[in-house]
């Protein structure tokens, strides 16, 4: 049995299009035409993914996403009519994992969706099970969180994104290797979708981006783990 795809658009014509790429690549596809039925569908039949249209009629996709997130971290790619750069980040903040403008590409789409699915897997082991930075501990094969002794909710997309700066202290790692290694070596989007989920995790850590104790940005450049080992 494939994976689940939820594809959530208003027209017709492109849900037909997405399903027809999507199952035949191995995938099983239900659809939704608006909000409140994606919320619906969602719930009953729990897919591995979500497609959703940020521009929908009564609710849109933002406030759909916004919902999915109170209960599930299931992985979520918006479909955007818009170009401005401000519709990809205000969706991406309410923890989108990835976003597609349109008009798109059906197989870039596909691709997209695998990369992201193939990003959810849990990382494979890496050394110790644990480590502990300046008051922050990630416990790798629990996939758990505390910082000084309190526990930090983070998606699944900013846990590995974490564990990759924490696996690699005092090494400088650009944007394009994050999202190598974190979003898939197939990522087509704009790598600064790195920046909006390192503030997320910032904000979640409580680490001041002007004076870092985790995660230090280099201008120009990417991201540095500085915490102190302990």
């Amino acid at each position: 049995m494939g994976r689940r795809i939820l594809v959530v658009d208003d027209e017709a014509r492109i849900r037909g299009i997405v399903r027809g790429y999507l199952e035949s690549d191995g995938f099983e596809v239900a659809e939704a035409g608006d909000g409140d039925a994606a919320l619906a569908v969602a719930d009953d039949w729990r897919p591995d993914l979500v497609v959703l249209d940020v521009m929908m009629p009564g609710i849109d996709g933002v406030e759909v996403l916004r919902r999915i997130r109170t209960s599930s971290e299931i992985p979520v790619i918006l479909l955007t009519a818009r170009s401005e750069e401000v519709d990809k980040l205000v969706g991406l903040s309410v923890g989108a994992d990835d976003y597609v403008t349109k008009p798109f590409s059906p197989r870039e789409l596909v691709a997209r969706i695998k990369a992201v699915l193939r990003r959810g897997a849990p990382p494979p082991a890496d050394g110790a099970a644990r480590l502990s930075y300046s008051g922050l501990v990630i416990d790798i094969d629990a996939r758990e969180i505390e910082r000084d002794g309190q526990a930090v909710d983070l998606s699944t997309l900013e846990f590995d994104l974490l564990l990759a700066l924490a696996r690699a202290p005092g090494r400088v790692l650009t944007r394009r290797q994050l999202l190598e290694k974190v979003w898939g070596y197939d990522f087509y989007g704009d790598e600064r979708v790195v920046d909006v989920h390192i503030r997320s995790i910032r904000k979640a850590l409580g680490d001041d981006a002007s004076a870092p104790e985790l995660i230090s940005t280099v201008r120009g450049v990417g991201y540095k783990f500085v915490g102190t080992p302990q």
